[in-house]
Parts: structure tokens; sequence; C-alpha cells
């Protein structure tokens, strides 16, 4: 057992939450027991996640992304009050980490990506609010078009879109989790061979085909469940307290 501020201030230096500007707050979002004996993490904050942590008796959530955005509601609706609701009924409290979780060179989603890719960490990638979320990741031997897709298939559990470029050996991919498409262009210009990310956007098509750049798109929970799940493992070294992974694969 553990108590909670303790997890939490473990986190928030890990992560240097304080020091990014995010779309949401990072960090404890909603109190609960002030001691935690297992931690669930889990991809997204939602409904179904905090029934099933509440089930395996876990009195913190921990996730990728939270119930606050800085364009979401300012009032609490009926999806939101369910989903509290929730919360409250097991006295469990929710944390969330975003864009620190994207980019920790140890244990953030790029960062386990190119580990599990067989990609070597290289220099910073794809700049968000000021900051590198991304890395590029580095091929020991340059690698065929499919040898890449088929090491993509095996981290992210799934068939991944695939917008070929130009049929070149790739040496050098841009790595970047959950919505990064549009760094396909920032790829590009850096002399990448390759951008995995999770979601593509519709210039993509073209843009892959016209810089000779392939895209590939793991799917946006696919390519972050690494991170969140590492912070548990983390939590449960550190500290002696239960983790549990709760795997809600999302198509997207």
């Amino acid at each position: 057992m553990a108590s909670r501020d303790e997890l939490i201030a473990f986190l928030d230096d890990l992560l240097d939450a304080p020091g990014w500007e995010d779309y949401g707050p990072n960090g404890l979002q909603v109190w609960g027991r002030d001691d935690v004996e297992l931690v669930a993490t889990g991809v997204s904050a939602h409904r179904e996640l905090f029934e099933r942590a509440a089930a395996a008796g876990a009195g913190l959530v921990l996730c990728h992304h939270g119930l606050f955005w800085g364009g979401g509601p300012m009032t609490v609706g009926p999806q939101l009050r369910r989903r509290l609701e929730a919360l409250f009924a097991a006295d469990a409290s929710l944390a969330a980490y975003h864009l620190p979780l994207d980019a920790h060179p140890e244990v953030g989603n790029n960062a386990l990506i190119c580990e599990a890719l067989g990609l070597r960490r290289g220099k910073a990638f794809a700049e968000v609010r000021g900051r590198p979320i991304g890395f590029v990741g580095e091929a020991a031997e340059p690698l065929d078009l499919a040898e890449l897709v088929n090491r993509c298939r095996g981290a992210f559990g799934r068939d991944p879109l695939v917008l070929e470029g130009d049929g070149r050996p790739i040496s050098a991919v841009g790595v970047v989790s959950g919505g990064g498409g549009s760094n396909l262009a920032d790829a590009a210009r850096l002399g990448l061979d390759a951008l995995v990310t999770g979601e593509p956007e519709e210039p993509a098509m073209a843009d892959a085909r016209e810089t000779g750049v392939v895209l590939i798109a793991g799917g946006h929970y696919a390519t972050e469940t690494f991170g969140v799940r590492k912070l548990g493992e983390l939590l449960a070294e550190h500290f002696g307290v239960g983790h549990e992974f709760i795997a809600i694969p999302n198509p997207v």
C-alpha cells in the first residue's frame, strides 16, 4: 500500500508534469481515497475503464487521456456525470499524463515504440506546443517496407494502415504516437524515410506519394498503450502496490 499523494508526486517529478503546456491538466484530476493498494492503468478516461477498475479494487486509475481538456465543456453533463459517479462510487482517484507521457525518453510512448520496433532512439522529433514529443528511430540495417510493417503489426497488435512512399530502403523513422499524421511534412523535411504514428490525416496519401515518405498508422489507441502500462509497472516496482492494465481496444 502507498499513499495517493506519494504516487502522484513520484509521477509528477518523473514526467516533469508542471513543465508542460498541454491541452488539459497533467497529474491528479479527481481525488479519491488516501491510500492505494492497486493501480489500474488504461489509455482513456471513460466509464468502462472506471467500472472495470472499480471491480478490480483499484484506488488509483492512471491514464493517458484524462477527463478534462482545454476546449471541453465547463459543465457536468450526463455523460461526464456518469463517469464521475463510477469513480466516486469506488472512492478511486484519477490521474492523467498526456504530452509528458508521449515525450519521456525512457517511459514514454514514443521511446517504447522505438524499442518495440527494434529501432535505436535518436534525436527528438515532432514539436507540440514548444517541445518535441517524438523521436527519430534509427535502424541498424536498412529495412524494406514489408519488414517495418511486420514489426508494427507485432508491436501494435493489429494490421496498420500503410501509405506507401517511393520504395526506398528505410533507415530513419519518425515515431510519434496518437494523432501525429500531420508530422509527415516534418519527416520529409528532415530526410526521414518513414513516419510511424497512430492516426493519419486526409492529405497524407498524396503527401506520402509526393514526398516518398512512408506513413504507417497503427491506431491512436494502439500506439498509446505503452507509456501508461510502463508507469503502472514502475509504481508496482517502486511502491509495492498492485498493478492491472485494463485493455479496452479501440479501432481508432
